[in-house]
């Protein structure tokens, strides 16, 4: 997809009578209320959409697809309803509702997945006449408007960013929380305070209380708590877990705002930071994006006051990885950039060498495969010169498989447009596979699930099944809301093969499965 993107800010047409308001997660029918302002983002046909709600600092981006956009699809690839519901997998029912309801339905992040999924198979013709269409939809009223952090994010102290955050997340309204919390700052608004801030050359701290016994002992078990949050997250992924690491930000948060010595002070920043990085990543695979970003601004500012340079840089890297996974490439290399001038002279090699792997995944994305693979070529210089100093605990997990898998992902997106690279791409993922420790069983599940697609787009079907069921082994063990995604993904693509036995018994297994996740 481009990263250039037609901004259209849109006020919702008068609500008809007897329609109810749009539920985000159910996709039922009606629409904003008249205070809303909806931001449609146009990128060659995937809608993104900024939304302020009852307050302004619930503004934010997610994407999203209407009825009428999913209509435009259906056209765009020359379907009648009933041959479109059969090749989704949708019921034909839901398909009419979205024809009748138009842009007063909102689907739910499952059809949008297997809509994103349908356009990416679409020939070059029918997405010049889906993004023709959906730009036409998106014309009928336009001016710009420009997404905000919370409030404070960037002017507050530390503690006060971190008792903000945590308190609306524990007691936050859950359907509020299916309104506000899909959405990320980009652009303009999201650089400049964040480049800003990192160019401080001094940082306010709040004075705190006096209070006694808080030692090394304390501070070493809120450390190895840290840690164990952290494995959490490789194994599980988000879900009530994610809870618990809020909680635990919360407790330091506490012990933050009293008196304490300098040394005590930036130990316990630092335990701050490495929390708050965890909660991000486990927002982010909950898919709730607004939550994530905003939790790895305030692991940027713990890191910073902590004085580690080199986790800061790991945290925008996280940062950018975010936004790569929403198609924002062009804000994340960004983002990578700015991690790699502020880290400079602090990083271990391997640390390098992660931050050159999400330089190279902006440069997939942004189709520019020669600076991919010089970019590639640096990761791997780093990466083989890792043992020559010790590292701290949270890069160790950057080891070579997951460079190739990093890698290999990213050639298999090219194989989806260009499928001469779709055996570079099991090569790379088959060493992932190989290497990956079972433990980490978020990462092990997308190494086979991309192996999978990867022989699909090969034509090694049966290849593909044997791989597939033992994704499914592991994809059963996770709540991962990415790993899900990517289900759906492996899924859709099966279907063109769906007439060979060894296809339709992994798709029978694969069903529920993608039933359970919807």
């Amino acid at each position: 997809m481009t990263p250039d993107a037609e901004v259209l800010l849109v006020k919702p047409p008068t609500r008809r009578r007897g329609l109810r308001r749009a539920n985000p997660e159910t996709g039922s029918p009606g629409m904003p209320s008249r205070s809303t302002l909806v931001e449609f983002v146009v990128y060659s046909g995937l809608l993104l959409v900024c939304g302020c709600g009852g307050r302004g600092q619930e503004l934010g981006m997610r994407v999203t697809w209407t009825g009428a956009h999913a209509t435009a699809l259906r056209e765009a690839l020359g379907l009648t309803r009933a041959r479109f519901s059969e090749k989704a997998g949708i019921a034909l029912s839901t398909v009419r509702k979205w024809r009748a309801l138009g842009d007063d339905i909102t689907l739910s992040d499952k059809c949008v997945e297997i809509m994103v999924t349908m356009l990416d198979r679409a020939t070059p013709e029918q997405r010049t006449r889906f993004a023709e269409a959906t730009n036409a939809l998106s014309h009928a009223h336009a001016d710009t408007v420009e997404a905000q952090w919370l409030p404070g994010v960037w002017t507050t102290t530390t503690c006060g960013v971190a008792a903000s955050l945590t308190r609306e997340d524990l007691m936050f309204d859950r359907r509020r929380l299916n309104r506000a919390l899909l959405g990320v700052v980009v652009g303009v608004q999201l650089l400049e305070p964040l480049e800003r801030w990192l160019a401080e050359t001094s940082m306010s701290t709040a004075p705190g209380r006096s209070r006694l016994g808080v030692g090394t002992p304390e501070i070493t078990a809120l450390e190895n708590a840290a840690r164990i949050f952290r494995a959490w997250d490789d194994q599980y992924g988000g879900g009530l877990r994610r809870k618990a690491v809020i909680g635990q930000i919360a407790e330091v948060n506490d012990l933050l705002g009293v008196q304490h010595p300098a040394e005590v002070r930036a130990r316990l920043a630092g335990v701050m930071a490495q929390l708050a990085e965890t909660a991000a990543m486990m927002s982010w695979d909950s898919g709730e994006q607004y939550r994530a970003q905003h939790y790895y601004a305030l692991a940027v500012r713990a890191a910073r006051e902590a004085e580690d340079r080199a986790f800061c840089a790991v945290v925008l890297a996280g940062m950018a990885r975010q936004l790569l996974s929403l198609h924002r490439a062009t804000d994340a290399l960004e983002i990578i950039r700015l991690a790699q001038d502020y880290g400079a002279g602090y990083l271990t090699p391997r640390c390098e060498a992660m931050l050159y792997s999400r330089e190279a995944w902006a440069y997939a994305k942004l189709d520019r495969t020669t600076a991919f693979r010089r970019t590639c070529d640096k990761a791997h210089s780093a990466l083989a010169e890792a043992d020559r100093m010790p590292d701290p605990h949270w890069i160790t997990y950057f080891d070579a498989s997951e460079l190739t898998g990093t890698i290999g992902g990213r050639l298999l997106e090219l194989a989806r447009r260009e499928p001469r690279f779709a055996g570079e791409a099991a090569e790379n993922i088959a060493q992932a596979v190989a290497l990956r420790d079972p433990a980490r069983r978020r990462s092990a599940a997308l190494d086979q699930l991309n192996m999978a697609e990867a022989r699909m787009i090969e034509g090694e079907v049966e290849e593909a099944c044997r791989v597939g069921h033992a994704a499914l082994a592991v994809v059963e063990q996770t709540a991962s809301d990415r790993v899900a995604k990517k289900l759906v993904r492996v899924y859709n693509r099966t279907e063109e093969f769906v007439k060979v036995r060894a296809v339709a018994d992994l798709r029978e297994r694969m069903r529920p499965l993608v039933a359970a996740r919807a």
